[in-house]
């Protein structure tokens, strides 16, 4: 039997409820590991043939917390950033992402990488609220991200990639 979306929201929406905090955000990063796990969820959201690009697939119209599949025909590297108030939860579906999570140095708020770590298909990983970070993913990547909040209007930081300064 699968584990759909429909489920994995409930069970988010459930675990917020409780408790919205690391622990609980650590919950939702595993329930995305089984999400990612269900081959209807992968076939329907993240499949080779899916158009390319970003969608939100699911917004909670009471805890605010969003769903999005991301499909990507190119490779690419974000620049370190946060989520502002909200944490993310990455789970891979196809390719592979390199992490990096990034410390300011007291150097003006300049950035040094302090851990960097690799998702790779059925994994997923949590970036808490201002966590640092940074992804570098494969041409063909397939991946969702769970937000806490729809960042379409959320103040972020996002670090200059050459300097590491905001």
């Amino acid at each position: 039997m699968g584990y759909s979306l429909v489920e994995f929201c409930h069970d988010v929406r459930a675990i917020l409820r409780e408790r919205d905090d690391r622990d609980g955000r650590e919950q939702v990063r595993q329930k995305l590991e089984a999400l990612l796990r269900d081959p209807g969820f992968c076939a329907t959201h993240v499949a080779p043939g899916n158009d390319a690009g970003m969608e939100q697939i699911y917004h909670d119209p009471e805890l605010d917390f969003c769903v999005l599949a991301y499909n990507m025909t190119e490779p690419r590297t974000s620049p370190p950033h946060d989520h502002g108030a909200s944490w993310a939860v990455y789970g891979q579906a196809a390719g592979h992402t390199d992490m990096t999570v990034w410390s300011a140095t007291g150097d003006a708020g300049a950035l040094e990488p302090v851990r960097t770590f690799r998702l790779e298909a059925g994994q997923a990983g949590l970036f808490d609220v201002r966590e640092i970070h940074s992804i570098d993913y494969t041409e063909g990547a397939r991946f969702v991200r769970v937000t806490g909040v729809d960042m379409t209007g959320e103040e972020r930081r996002v670090f200059d990639p050459e300097t590491r300064a905001p």
